[in-house]
């Protein structure tokens, strides 16, 4: 019961989500309105999104320190990507709070624990990862059918062969072109599936086969979402990946109200999470040192009688 939960949500016989026909100024429109989000709590959207950079830091660092995975450095970075739609859950939720005039502060994020759909988001998660893995293996596969299984020298002779031999250049364009591959793949099952799922309990398979309608619907306008969500995770990625702490909070806010563009609101509306009665209430980082008196000396009914 509890794995037809996760594949179909709540119903055993889910009606389908209804798609919309978009344009690509139903990009445009989503993009600023991601905008917005993120202009609206900046600092708290990079904090959320600041391990993603972090972490793609470090296993560079680690193909760079170790010569045998030298080789996986590449395809690391460019496959990074594969598990952004994981890493922006919280952003989902900050923005669907926020279009409904509930409160959206930052510590919310955490609500997507209580969400009835955690297990369907869990396992589109495994499967984004298990993709990603899968993206590793491959390109590893093709460098060793190119140039064997040899570790390269150094990094100096690795940089060189890449780029000024013939076998560089087969490596790059075969790799990019099942690189391709797995890209519109994960766009494909995910471009709504996750803001899906928060929004609605309709399981991981009913959120996959949704998105797989909206793109089948939207061919073109989808395509130039997926080249413009590359471009932005491009330019964010070449200086260290720092740029990730902006470009990623701003596709995470946009991919929400591109959800909304594409998918028409429907039945099986998730309730807000309330927290259990005589819990304390959450603070955020933002409310320090406040939120470190006691709790009737920062209640708002004390505040307004304290001036």
């Amino acid at each position: 019961m509890a794995n037809s939960h996760i594949l179909v949500g709540a119903s055993t016989n889910p009606l389908q989500p209804v798609v919309r026909r978009i344009s690509t100024s139903d990009l445009y429109y989503a993009l600023a309105r991601g905008y917005d989000d993120f202009a609206a709590f900046p600092s708290y959207a990079v904090f959320l999104c600041v391990i993603y950079p972090l972490l793609g830091i470090l296993l560079i660092g680690l193909t760079l320190g170790t010569l045998s995975l030298l080789p996986l450095a590449v395809p690391i970075a460019a496959g990074f990507a594969l598990v952004g739609p994981v890493a922006a859950v919280g952003l989902y939720e900050l923005s669907r709070r926020r279009e409904a005039g509930l409160d959206s502060s930052p510590i919310h994020v955490f609500d997507v624990l209580h969400s009835p759909s955690l297990g369907a988001i869990i396992a589109l998660s495994v499967l984004l990862m298990a993709i990603y893995l899968i993206w590793l293996v491959v390109a590893q596969a093709l460098y060793i059918a190119i140039f064997g299984y040899s570790p390269p020298d150094s990094i100096t002779q690795f940089v060189s062969d890449w780029l000024t031999t013939p076998r560089g250049w087969t490596l790059i364009i075969v790799r990019w072109g099942i690189g391709f591959l797995f890209a519109a793949l994960v766009l494909s099952i995910s471009a709504v599936s996750f803001p899906l799922l928060l929004d609605r309990d309709v399981g991981a398979a009913v959120a996959m086969q949704t998105s797989l309608r909206v793109m089948a619907a939207n061919p073109l306008p989808m395509a130039l979402w997926g080249l413009i969500v590359a471009a932005l995770l491009v330019i964010g990625s070449i200086p260290f990946f720092i740029g990730l702490t902006v470009v990623m909070p701003l596709l995470g806010h946009a991919t929400w109200h591109l959800y909304r563009r594409t998918v028409e609101p429907g039945g099986n509306p998730h309730p807000d999470y309330q927290p259990p009665p005589g819990e304390r209430p959450r603070r955020s980082a933002a409310d320090f040192p406040v939120a470190l008196l006691p709790t009737h000396w920062w209640g708002k009914s004390d505040i307004g009688e304290n001036g």
